[in-house]
């Protein structure tokens, strides 16, 4: 895993001044690494580690030598730490990975006149780094880090390794276009340029093969299969009579979505398992962090939909336990992947796959239902729907603070398990998923804060990141019938408001569904929005809307210099100038 190396730096002259800073120099590196080492978890659990240079570095050679260790320490993130005027030049950080300076507000030695100057330096080399400032002044020698301190040395740091965790590992596309949807393509340049990824490609055929030829672990197989009939439960069957499946087809189908599951992980990730069966090959996987199959319609007009597949990948439990979420998308919307992935990176947890279907005003509700909405629904909502794929986590039973949640997996109880899995039901597939197949059926918890977020390419402009924090609400469940049945009763219903600002597309929950970029949306759990800025300006992703208050958002300082009336332009001017982070 990427770890962070933090860098002590001091004033060059010998002779006294060095030598008397050179503790306290020092002491601020390892508080700011004990931090985040007891803060902070990757993604799979691990620990973050960080990484302190041996020496305070004065100059150069110092600084060349911090340099050697953390690359041979697979530092992939950088936080530069001062109390003191240190040379700029002969100090900073000129490696391209996410970096930081946090210099010290106090009055005894300038630590905030070298946070300039190197601010200074490293905007005048093309270098962006992000610029921590303590609001109130401190004494020389106070180990303490503000509480505004280590807010953005978090954000920072969490957002770093994001980025860090990403470069050199692959998506992989599980088939191809599904139905004509344009983010099914898999944009390389976008992903090799803003991500350092690869793109890995397989033919859905590729599972044809591995089930008929058992290129799966079938111990694993037939326990996953034994806790599938024991935990998940079979839903309605809307379908009408001719086209209902027997129950021996429903019962084979079982056999093959749970096949699905196993092969499409091992696709990603690998399994030693297959090479004792003879497979070296596939037993290595793909290196990929994250993955989309495109499943209609080639594959549903004949075999069974991956919304068992993709559910259970998503989600932070299966018949192995708890264990970190896979991302994995539906209909290989790959740009909802990466959304997802960030989301996931971010927050540690599972994340919800939707259509963003359908906007329903107040007086569409009661038009149809009879039923005013109330609360935080009275505005209107927005109805996150697909055909079953979200995450089981999205069911809303985890808990944190006394409020619904999605948890990282190893804060996840197993009472929390089993109350996803019992307030889910598996549906036989509606009739236009032709080879069968069932589907999550669940509503999402309300009083959930959520952060709904999507990545969309735009020819001549290149990515760009929406995003809208809020929270789920529940609907009466006379209400929620009515309007659920309207799209399809066996799917899983998320029913979303976001936090209205008053002004531009965040005046109305109308003006927010008009001006979302796609079909597709990733929700998080949290209100994230600004951590998700502050990833997207070290991708060099403008953000095209946002509902996060001014003084939430974290970018470099460099930002500032292409303005500061109107932070959306400036955003996009900043990351049209520096370009891809990988180009």
């Amino acid at each position: 895993m990427p770890r962070i190396g933090i860098r002590p730096t001091i004033d060059g002259r010998r002779g006294g001044i060095r030598e008397s800073l050179e503790d306290v120099t020092m002491n601020m590196a390892k508080a700011v690494a004990e931090l985040l080492s007891h803060t902070l978890k990757h993604a799979n659990g691990l620990p973050v580690e960080c990484v302190v240079a041996d020496t305070c570095i004065g100059g150069v050679v110092e600084a060349a030598q911090a340099a050697a260790k953390f690359e041979r320490e697979g530092v992939g993130v950088s936080i530069t730490v001062t109390p003191s005027w240190c040379y700029p030049l002969e100090t900073i950080d000129t490696t391209h990975i996410p970096k930081a300076i946090w210099g010290f507000n106090g009055t005894e030695r300038p630590g905030a006149v070298y946070l300039a100057a190197a601010n200074s330096a490293h905007n005048q080399k093309g270098l962006p780094v992000f610029s921590i400032y303590g609001r109130d002044v401190q004494d020389m020698g106070d180990g303490t880090i503000p509480a505004d301190v280590q807010e953005k040395l978090l954000q920072f740091a969490k957002a770093g390794l994001a980025v860090a965790a990403i470069k050199g590992k692959s998506y992989l596309s599980l088939g191809s276009v599904s139905m004509g949807i344009a983010g099914c393509i898999a944009d390389e340049p976008f992903f090799q340029q803003y991500l350092g990824m690869r793109n890995e490609y397989v033919d859905m055929t590729e599972f044809v093969r591995r089930m008929e030829r058992g290129i799966y672990d079938r111990e694993e197989f037939e326990l996953a299969l034994q806790w599938t009939q024991e935990n998940c439960t079979e839903g309605v069957d809307v379908n009408p009579e001719h086209l209902k499946r027997t129950a021996e087809q429903k019962a084979r189908d079982w056999e093959t979505v749970v096949q699905m599951t196993l092969i499409a992980r091992d696709l990603m990730v690998g399994n030693p398992k297959l090479a004792e069966l003879g497979y070296g090959e596939e037993a290595l996987g793909h290196n990929a962090i994250a993955a989309g199959f495109q499943g209609q319609r080639m594959w549903t007009d004949h075999f069974p939909n991956g919304d068992f597949m993709e559910a259970i990948l998503s989600s932070s439990f299966d018949w192995n336990g708890c264990r970190e979420p896979f991302i994995m998308s539906t209909e290989n919307d790959t740009l909802n992947a990466v959304t997802m992935l960030l989301g996931h990176l971010l927050t540690d947890s599972a994340q919800i796959f939707a259509d963003v279907r359908t906007y329903w005003s107040t007086d569409a509700v009661e038009r149809v239902t009879g039923k005013e909405l109330s609360g935080l629904a009275k505005d209107g909502i927005i109805h996150l729907i697909n055909s079953g794929p979200a995450a089981l986590d999205g069911t809303g039973r985890q808990s944190k603070d006394g409020k619904p949640a999605m948890k990282p997996f190893w804060e996840i109880t197993q009472d929390e398990v089993e109350a996803c899995l019992k307030a889910t039901s598996w549906c036989p597939a509606v009739d236009f998923f032709r080879g069968g197949g069932f589907s999550t059926d669940y509503q999402t918890a309300g009083g959930m804060p959520v952060t709904m977020a999507r990545i969309n390419l735009v020819a001549g402009l290149g990515p760009v990141l929406q995003l809208a924090e809020g929270y789920t609400v529940d609907l009466p469940q006379d209400i929620h019938d009515v309007l659920d049945q309207r799209t399809n009763p066996t799917w899983p219903t998320t029913w979303f408001v976001p936090s209205l600002t008053g002004e531009g597309v965040f005046r109305s929950v109308y003006s927010v569904m008009q001006a979302w970029g796609s079909n597709h949306c990733a929700l998080s759990c949290g209100h994230i929005g600004s951590a998700l800025i502050t990833l997207a300006s070290m991708l060099r992703i403008p953000v095209s809307m946002h509902n996060v208050a001014e003084d939430r958002i974290f970018r470099p300082s460099v930002w500032h210099a292409y303005g500061t009336a109107n932070l959306e332009a400036a955003d996009y001017r900043a990351c049209s100038q520096l370009g891809p982070l990988y180009k």
